[in-house]
């Protein structure tokens, strides 16, 4: 018997459209829809965890591997909806759903990265060096004052997560990163994406200095 085939469970199922949940970033959602307003229901007498997937708006398929969300706070609006903070834990692969209503509980079992001897910091740093000159760029075109956390993670695997979830209007390639189980290669995808990003940038701030 392997260890992910122990850590198999039954989960609240969310999904939602073009949302994808890393560990360790927050999500705030306001629930309205009554199912899901069960669902919340149901979790605050538990253990306070659902599961994120993401639905792709073109085809509505819903992604087999998403993050755990575990409840952090919540508020009840006087008409039954709720305002919500989850914060993400393990990623997770549905195996199977157990029931679709009033809302979907899949059988899932918890991934993680593979194990590796490889020295990941140099790497990580890379990515951190893009990272601070996408933002410097993004400040200078935009003539604002934008910064880097200073809580931005150290440890190689929490800044590809970070990085990830940091990502915007690109669910499709979230989804990606997220279903990769090496840190490597997903700090290796993040070079590839932070470099484009800053090459046009770099382009579009030197076009701006020429027209000034």
């Amino acid at each position: 018997m392997t260890s992910s085939s122990i850590a198999v469970r039954e989960l609240p199922i969310f999904p939602l459209p073009e949302v994808v949940l890393f560990p360790g970033r927050p999500l705030p959602l306001h629930i309205f829809e009554f199912r899901y307003r069960m669902m919340m229901n149901t979790i605050l007498e538990g253990d306070r965890r659902f599961g994120v997937v993401m639905v792709n708006p073109v085809n509505g398929e819903i992604s087999k591997v998403g993050s755990c969300a575990e409840l952090m706070r919540f508020q009840r609006l006087p008409d039954d909806r709720m305002k919500v903070l989850t914060m993400g834990q393990q990623r997770f692969r549905v195996l199977e759903y157990v029931r679709e209503k009033p809302y979907r509980v899949g059988l899932v079992e918890w991934i993680e990265d593979e194990p590796t001897d490889e020295n990941l910091y140099p790497l990580g740093q890379e990515v951190g060096q893009l990272l601070q000159d996408v933002v410097r760029l993004s400040a200078k075109l935009t003539d604002q004052k934008i910064e880097l956390p200073d809580d931005l993670p150290e440890l190689p695997v929490e800044l590809s997560y970070w990085v990830a979830g940091n990502l915007y209007g690109v669910a499709t390639e979230q989804q990606a990163l997220l279903e990769m189980q090496q840190t490597k290669e997903r700090l290796q995808r993040e070079v590839e994406i932070l470099t484009s990003t800053r090459n046009h940038l770099a382009a579009r701030t030197a076009l701006k200095d020429v027209l000034k």
